[in-house]
């Protein structure tokens, strides 16, 4: 079991601690909804260490990584940070990720905790020769944390020293701390405004233990999972997967179709002319029960059209909602469903996923 930089704080802290994507990470420490409710009303930071960043350097770094991202990144300025995913030749996700441009012949990539070791096989087996560029794998070498919650600029200006009020989202810095390198991203996956700090290790623990004495909320992956999900942001594994394109999961506006000859687009131009056999959407469910991930959708009829995702008793909302994969034809919003909890049926309703709009976005 790997642990992260910061293992001995969150110990310290009384985290309760638990297996993921091979690490022994903090699920909570107050508790979920107190530290949901912290990053919604105020600022809250997490441990996000094991999160993978594989650096891609060279003369035809801009041309490489279009070849395996759906987005374009020839159109980025240096600085500007875009959400995408890399699919395989299939179309499925083989993960959905950050990049982050310096230049034309340099960028960031940053990917899930639990797709580590298959990305980076995945990366290297698309380095056919065809492309000067160095594809390296740097998750040993960045710790990070995420800073997230209305209050998150002003924390991070008067506790970490760092002014990032110009910064604008989808954005980062290069900057040093003490003579150390940071990079600091106005990004996070909360849904709030917020900011995400790589640094090496004995850096971020320095910065943590300066979180920690001004009061900030540390907050574990417990509600990470509950702010994400009712920002109707998808979690691989749960929403993404191999086998799960990007018009089946709604994300459609992350491909770039016009661009030619992104690993995947074949598959993905083939299914939307064909029709998307199935669809990613919100659930909005009567009463109180809560729909876990695998629970089965029935349509009105009692025919299983799909099954569930993510589902919460929303802490935000105080109502019972899910994200689902079902069948195209049940996908419209207002479209009448069932989930099946265990011995029992509750109706449901197709609602966007994006079940809350914190003030940052509206």
């Amino acid at each position: 079991m790997k642990t992260t930089c910061l293992h001995s704080r969150h110990t310290a802290l009384g985290a309760m601690m638990s297996p993921f994507a091979g690490f022994d990470m903090p699920i909570s420490y107050r508790g979920i909804e107190e530290e949901h409710m912290a990053v919604r009303t105020c600022a809250g930071v997490f441990d996000v260490s094991h999160m993978g960043e594989v650096t891609v350097i060279g003369r035809d770094a801009t041309a490489f990584v279009n070849r395996i991202f759906t987005g374009d990144v020839s159109s980025l300025k240096p600085g500007q940070v875009i959400y995408g995913m890399m699919l395989n030749h299939d179309g499925g996700i083989v993960d959905d990720l950050l990049v982050y441009k310096d230049s034309d012949t340099q960028y960031l990539l940053v990917i899930n905790a639990s797709n580590i070791e298959k990305d980076v096989a995945w990366i290297e087996s698309c380095l056919d020769g065809s492309f000067e560029v160095t594809a390296v794998n740097a998750s040993d070498s960045w710790s990070e944390l995420a800073l997230q919650g209305p209050n998150a600029e002003s924390v991070l200006r008067e506790v970490l020293g760092l002014d990032m009020s110009e910064l604008p989202f989808y954005h980062f810095r290069r900057t040093e701390i003490e003579g150390q390198e940071v990079i600091v991203s106005r990004t996070g996956y909360t849904g709030e405004d917020g900011f995400e700090i790589y640094a090496c290790a004995s850096l971020i623990t320095q910065l943590w233990d300066k979180l920690m004495d001004a009061g900030v909320e540390p907050c574990g992956l417990g509600c990470r999972d509950t702010l994400r999900f009712e920002a109707g942001l998808p979690l691989y594994g749960n929403e993404l997967s191999d086998t799960v394109t990007p018009l089946e999961a709604s994300l459609s506006m992350f491909a770039k179709f016009e661009k030619p000859d992104f690993i995947g687009r074949e598959a993905i131009v083939a299914q939307k002319a064909a029709g998307v056999p199935r669809k990613s959407v919100g659930l909005e469910i009567d009463g109180r029960a809560i729909a876990r991930h695998g629970c089965t959708v029935l349509d009105v009829d009692g025919r299983e059209v799909g099954e569930v995702t993510t589902g919460y008793l929303s802490i935000s909302l105080d109502k019972s909602i899910a994200m689902a994969l079902v069948d195209a034809s049940c996908a419209a919003p207002g479209t009448k469903l069932q989930v099946q909890i265990r011995r029992k049926v509750f109706p449901a309703t197709v609602v966007k996923k994006r079940f809350y709009t914190p003030n940052y976005h509206k």
